[in-house]
């Protein structure tokens, strides 16, 4: 049996499931984009006062939130120097200078940038990369893709892609909390037994799943998650609802 947890789960779910899955003696699955935890990052006002910012992904589109700053840190003068895929990505648009290759041979090409410059990056390719990032001994900014992955990496130890085919193929039972794994990670996701999702909306993973039991959204629930910068922000229900919430649900499993 293996639980998959995530960002889009709020801390109060991150910690039911983490107890849930523990009391079954359950493996857990947490992916975060193949990115880790840093123990100190930039914050939004550090971005936009750095003098050199480096970007690896499309930031300014995917993460218009923190896009802003860089934007701000661009019209301050700061110089942006990127790692891009094409040179029509909204990044490349503000960039001073874009790389196209891999993100080692970009960061080993920016290996001298000055201590106050800023990494703001939402991709790797491997854990290497993240070890020479720390190397370059720069504030850094890992950028997640869900909302309130920097919160469950205080329960959880995110995986590698590689791990996490390791453990799915291990995997005859499959309990899926409010995540789309199966547009995350490419796998033959026929040669699990059973997949139940709980999950508000349609995905890639529903659409495989045997089971589907509907869980209440965001604006129905209380809650609160951790951004980028490691700071608690919490959030009301602004829409009534019968709907179970996966608390709720955990509580009826156990």
């Amino acid at each position: 049996m293996t639980v998959i947890a995530s960002g889009n789960n709020s801390t109060d779910e991150i910690e039911a499931i983490k107890d849930f899955a523990e009391s079954k003696n359950y493996n857990i699955g947490f992916y975060a984009d193949n990115l880790a935890d840093f123990e100190e990052v930039a914050t939004y006002d550090d971005v936009e006062e750095a003098k050199c910012i480096l970007v690896i992904g499309d930031v300014l589109y995917e993460n218009p939130l923190i896009g802003r700053r860089i934007v701000r840190a661009k019209q301050n003068g700061a110089v942006i120097n990127s790692l891009v895929n094409s040179d029509t990505e909204v990044t490349a648009n503000i960039s001073d200078e874009c790389s196209k290759g891999s993100v080692s041979e970009f960061l080993d090409a920016n290996k001298d940038v000055p201590e106050d410059a800023v990494i703001v990056f939402n991709k790797v390719d491997d854990a290497g990369d993240l070890e020479a990032i720390k190397n370059l001994n720069c504030k850094v900014l890992p950028v997640f893709s869900k909302s309130n992955s920097k919160g469950a990496l205080d329960y959880f130890e995110a995986k590698s892609s590689d791990e996490m085919l390791e453990l799915l193929d291990s995997t005859k039972v499959l309990l899926v909390f409010n995540d789309d794994i199966v547009s995350e990670i490419e796998f033959d996701y026929s040669k699990i037994s059973k997949i139940i999702s709980f999950a508000y909306f349609e995905n890639e993973t529903t659409k495989k799943s045997d089971i589907v039991i509907p869980i209440r959204t965001w604006l129905e629930k209380d809650g609160s998650f951790v951004n980028a910068m490691g700071e608690n922000q919490s959030f009301k229900a602004v829409v009534e609802s019968d709907v179970l919430s996966e608390i709720e649900i955990i509580e009826k499993l156990n």
